[in-house]
């Protein structure tokens, strides 16, 4: 939180040389500049395995993208990742995940396999395996502990071993042939020398059922601070409790966005502090409408990969921020529908007049304003986001 502080206050000094020279289009830049900061922290993820074990269909459901949509990664039933190639998310960039060949391979044998991917980029790694994990993972996994970095077991495909299982056995009981694979799996594993591994269950086709949820929040729990928000927001919508995580995270910057709005309500320029705001807001809410997957390109992937018509998720929407690119108009036509927040909008440029008192004042409803605004704007964004990811999941649960 001190760096944040020390970001604003490095950022209400460069605006406030903007306002002092009554550079609106410059202090709008200068805001969004700010704003852009925070999704400049890289993160970089490597998916790894052997050939076929689904690692191109995981990147892409972990991205929230359908496997035939034009930014996924190529998937079939044999070898189809041929180098290593990354692949951004689609609303936030600085997130790569880096869909690597498969390990033991002639091209990238094991022995040689980390130095040619280029190990060192990558934050950590997820072994990704459709049956049994072999030597070549474990191999590989204590060469990544002997690089001090972190590596995660995932098995997939359980969706296939849990619908073969039920059409094969009398007493089906999806619980236990899921403890049974676990196990399986953590056994074989133990056999080839490697202690106490931790082993996710996961299904890229189904991501709320299995570990998935359990995976993402280890991960999330494990990296460092400044990347912790970084991998939650690039995260789809698995569950309430994801949204509701996506919307503290959100809330916890609210104040700090207040006070950088609030500093530069201190210039004695009329009409400069509330074009600003805006901006600000615009810059704000674009972060969580992106967050929440509530614009359009990211609700036309969700429609394509839940098989839920886009039509169908507008409808269950209120907000009228769903759009490809949120506008001060957009923002400006929210908010007149809050009589307070208008009446605290007027008020602030009204106490500018006012000689001597007017600009403390005025700090002081800028920051009210501002805090109030971006408060209900998630509020409203965090409960669409929750309207969406019902019907969804009643859709894939049904």
């Amino acid at each position: 939180m001190l760096l944040i502080l020390f970001t604003i206050i490095s950022a209400v000094e460069k605006i406030k040389e903007t306002l002092d020279r009554n550079d609106q289009d410059l202090a709008r830049a200068k805001i969004q500049e700010y704003l852009d900061k925070e999704q400049n922290v890289p993160l970089n993820i490597a998916v790894t395995g052997e050939s076929g074990s689904g690692k191109s269909t995981f990147v892409n459901a972990i991205r929230g993208i359908d496997n035939k949509d034009e930014k996924a990664a190529p998937t079939g039933c044999v070898e189809t990742t041929m180098e290593v190639t990354p692949y951004p998310h689609p609303n936030y960039p600085n997130v790569t995940f880096w869909d690597l060949p498969g390990i033991g391979t002639n091209n990238y044998p094991a022995a040689k396999y980390l130095k040619m991917v280029g190990f060192e980029k990558f934050d950590f790694f997820i072994i990704i395996s459709a049956d049994r994990f072999r030597e070549n993972d474990v191999k590989l996994a204590k060469e990544i502990q002997k690089m001090k970095k972190k590596f995660y077991f995932v098995r997939s495909k359980i969706h296939d071993n849990i619908r073969n299982e039920e059409r094969s056995q009398r007493e089906f009981n999806e619980e236990r042939t899921l403890i049974q694979i676990r196990n399986n799996c953590i056994q074989g594993l133990q056999d080839i020398c490697l202690q106490s591994p931790q082993v996710f269950l996961v299904s890229s086709f189904h991501l709320t059922l299995y570990d998935f949820p359990l995976l993402v929040e280890t991960l999330k729990e494990e990296l460092p601070e400044l990347k912790k928000d970084a991998f939650l927001l690039a995260m789809p919508n698995i569950s309430v409790d994801m949204i509701k995580e996506k919307k503290k995270a959100f809330q916890a910057k609210v104040k700090y966005w207040a006070t950088l709005s609030a500093a530069v309500a201190g210039v004695p320029v009329p009409g400069l502090s509330m074009a600003v705001d805006i901006a600000l807001l615009v810059g704000v809410v674009t972060k969580y409408v992106l967050g929440f997957g509530l614009d359009i390109p990211s609700l036309k992937r969700m429609a394509n990969y839940s098989g839920v018509p886009y039509e169908e998720l507008k409808k269950v929407i209120k907000s009228t921020l769903i759009a490809v690119k949120v506008t001060p108009e957009l923002v400006m036509r929210l908010l007149a529908q809050f009589s307070s927040l208008a009446v605290l909008l007027a008020a602030e440029e009204g106490f500018r007049l006012i000689p001597l008192l007017g600009i403390p004042a005025a700090v002081g409803l800028s920051f009210t304003f501002t805090y109030r605004s971006l408060n209900m704007i998630l509020d409203m964004l965090a409960d669409d986001a929750e309207k969406v990811f019902t019907r969804v999941h009643l859709k894939t649960t049904g």
